[in-house]
């Protein structure tokens, strides 16, 4: 290899953090031909990860590697959300860090490469795209390995979950997850709360918030939140909840929960 080619793998190791994927198409931009990767890859530097990427040669990634090569290479606004951020953030007791199943949020049209898709995670990757919150609204970094991504912050992940519900999360372990919220920042919910376009999670949002009786719900203008008309069941033979116009279980709005 030549000098030139040998400083260039070195540029390139030392402005990226070990533990992420290197994108086909952003390596091109930085100036990378695919002839000199494939030197790399020959004089092992460089090692390909599925098709259209590599990593570092024996270097270990994971899927929140991945995830920072969307945000930061790709500009993706791809980012781990709803019961996966909550358990990144620790914010909730039952959910860990290393989960079986992992949710990523992106924006309507954002689509994963192929060699994301086609990766054999270690967990399962479930996928949602939806604009019913701003992309950048409600985002908090998160600091893992030597790098960091974006991650959906508590209350928009709250949101993502409710988003969810009834199809991947019950409203039972939605009530659960907001019990454990108990110290958000009003304004940050205000702002979220106005820009979410799905009158659903707005309304469950803050009945749930209330029924957990949350200081930081005293704090909402809740005037300034369009909650839509006509009324929402979410439980079938349920109890109207006139305040909201929902119809959900009994067992949830007496407290009645079963183990989840």
């Amino acid at each position: 290899m030549s000098t030139e080619n040998s400083t260039k793998i070195n540029r390139l190791l030392q402005k990226t953090p070990s533990g992420v994927v290197l994108a086909s198409s952003w390596l091109s931009q930085q100036g990378y031909s695919p002839e000199l990767i494939r030197n790399y890859k020959n004089s092992k530097w460089l090692a390909a990860f599925g098709n259209g990427a590599a990593k570092r040669y024996n270097d270990q990634v994971d899927y929140l590697g991945a995830v920072y090569t969307l945000q930061k290479q790709l500009g993706l606004s791809v980012h781990p959300g709803a019961k996966t951020a909550l358990g990144l953030l620790g914010r909730a007791h039952y959910l860990e860090m290393n989960q079986q199943v992992v949710c990523l949020f992106g924006n309507e049209k954002e689509k994963l490469p192929t060699w994301f898709k086609k990766y054999h995670w270690e967990q399962h990757v479930s996928y949602y795209t939806s604009s019913f919150l701003p992309p950048a609204l409600g985002m908090t970094e998160f600091f893992h390995k030597n790098f960091s991504i974006l991650v959906s912050s508590p209350a928009r992940a709250m949101m993502e979950c409710l988003y969810l519900m009834p199809k991947e999360v019950s409203l039972y372990e939605c009530y659960e997850l907001m019990e454990g919220l108990n110290n958000l920042v009003p304004n940050q919910v205000q702002q979220l709360l106005e820009k979410c376009t799905s009158v659903k999670v707005k309304r469950l949002f803050l009945y749930l918030a209330e029924k957990s009786d949350h200081e930081w719900v005293k704090f909402l203008d809740k005037e300034k939140v369009d909650l839509g008309k006509g009324k929402r069941s979410f439980a079938k033979q349920g109890v109207y909840v006139s305040q909201y116009q929902i119809t959900v279980s009994k067992d949830l709005e007496d407290n009645e929960l079963p183990e989840v």
